[in-house]
């Protein structure tokens, strides 16, 4: 214990080494904030938007106060959805800063509402979010890289290595010095995260993974500055070739990576599905009518027995299309969706070798904000969809009554926040990889006693 407080004084009175410290533990601090302070908006933004439609929904019921059947009120009445954030969202906000949380739905053509919502400014989207899963993957090696880079340099520099390598037992002298400086590293990520997952009410399993997954990740990096550091180099040379293996580890690879994956799986964008329906929907008016409703009933019998349309317009010949639309976009929107789940599954895979990867993997899975979470948002509003044309489909095509009372029968969703389980196979290689590089780098530490 003696030894280990006379190191912590040693580093202490490193200047360096001590605003480096301070420094990752007000970004790590900051990143924990920012995603507790965006969790509690889009939370707010949410609580909102239930009683703002319904006091939409009470306008609409005014005006159509006299309404016979139920076209009007099926083409006016939105429906309010939401994808609530988990209590893991702050460490990793993920697609939740690009992709729709809340989208509001009407019995009309799903596609051109549902991704409505991508028609965002690429550039503002670009920075992403600051919040712990940046700390985490990018900044923390660079903290990892300033406090091991000079670690056995330093001594060199300084003239006392060789008398460190006289030392009997030497080798117990570095590892104290590796767990010491990776303990503090560790702490000043653990500490915040610690402090907002109890704010947030994040359970204890939850919390501990998150931890794991930082300590592995440490371990990678500890194991990789070592490696460098006890090569017998200046510590510039140390530093500037640690600096080379971050870049191309957390940069150069998952861009090549990501570039190659959008080559291998191309998928359209969410906006070509919208304007595919909708011009299938505005091209529909061209079409007889009669023709129209023989395809709906082909693929809907249970509505065949309603009666023929009038000649003048009817609603359920404009709904009929509407759903026709969606139909015809439907191979479109399977393949788009298994295009996305292709890259997604290459993206884990890669993460077995790229520990950054990895981690962001783990970590968004766990806050549920990655991109199966956002297609099982969609699959949500799909179902609900369904269930508001089911409803309203009763009154067009039996020509029931639609009164002010039947607003209150109308489906109401049902949220839930979605939170994927780990994924033991990204976990075990990266864990796997940071014992690795650890035990490679103390390795190399021993042979210099």
């Amino acid at each position: 214990m003696n030894q280990l407080r006379f190191e912590l004084r040693l580093i202490l009175r490193s200047r360096l080494m001590t605003a480096a410290l301070l420094l990752l533990l007000l970004l790590s601090s900051l990143a924990v904030w920012s995603g507790l302070h965006e969790v509690e908006r889009q939370r707010e933004t949410i609580s909102r938007i239930g009683p703002l439609n319904e006091q939409d929904v009470a306008a609409v019921a005014q005006r159509q106060a006299g309404s016979k059947e139920g076209g009007g009120p099926a083409y006016y009445t939105f429906y309010a959805t939401w994808d609530p954030p988990s209590d893991a969202a702050f460490l990793a906000l993920g697609l939740r800063d690009v992709a729709p949380y809340v989208l509001r739905v009407r019995a009309l053509g799903l596609q051109a509402q549902l991704y409505e919502g991508e028609t965002i400014n690429p550039e503002l989207a670009l920075a992403g979010r600051f919040d712990l899963a940046f700390v985490l993957i990018y900044l923390m090696p660079l903290f990892v890289i300033a406090l091991l880079h000079d670690l056995v340099s330093g001594e060199r520099q300084a003239g006392r290595l060789r008398m460190l390598q006289a030392i009997p037992h030497g080798g117990a002298l570095w590892r104290r010095r590796v767990a010491l400086r990776c303990a503090l590293v560790f702490a000043c990520l653990a500490l915040p995260v610690c402090a907002g997952a109890a704010v947030a009410g994040m359970g204890g399993a939850d919390l501990l993974l998150v931890l794991l997954v930082a300590a592995a990740y440490l371990a990678f990096w500890a194991g990789v500055a070592l490696l460098v550091a006890a090569r017998g180099r200046r510590s510039v040379a140390n530093a500037t070739a640690l600096m080379g293996i971050w870049a191309v580890l957390t940069l150069v690879l998952p861009s090549l990576a990501n570039v190659a994956l959008m080559r291998a799986f191309p998928v359209h964008q969410g906006v070509d599905l919208m304007l595919a329906q909708r011009e299938a929907v505005h091209g529909a008016w061209e079409v007889p009518r009669e023709e129209t409703m023989r395809k709906f009933f082909a693929g809907h019998p249970e509505w065949s027995d309603t009666a023929p349309l009038p000649s003048t317009f009817h609603w359920k010949w404009y709904f009929a299309f509407h759903q026709l639309g969606d139909e015809k976009v439907a191979p479109q929107v399977l393949a788009y969706r298994e295009g996305l789940q292709e890259r997604q599954k290459w993206t884990e895979r890669l993460g077995w070798l790229l520990p950054g990867v990895g981690t962001q993997a783990i970590l968004h899975r766990m806050a549920g904000t990655d991109l199966p979470a956002q297609l099982a948002y969609q699959d949500r509003i799909t179902g609900f969809h369904r269930r508001i044309r089911e409803f309203y489909y009763g009154y067009l095509f039996r020509d029931r009554p639609f009164g002010k009372d039947d607003f209150a029968k109308r489906p109401m969703y049902e949220a839930q926040p979605t939170q994927g389980p780990a994924q033991a196979g990204v976990l075990a290689a990266l864990c796997l990889l940071g014992a690795l590089a650890l035990a490679s780098g103390l390795g190399r530490l021993r042979r210099l006693s």
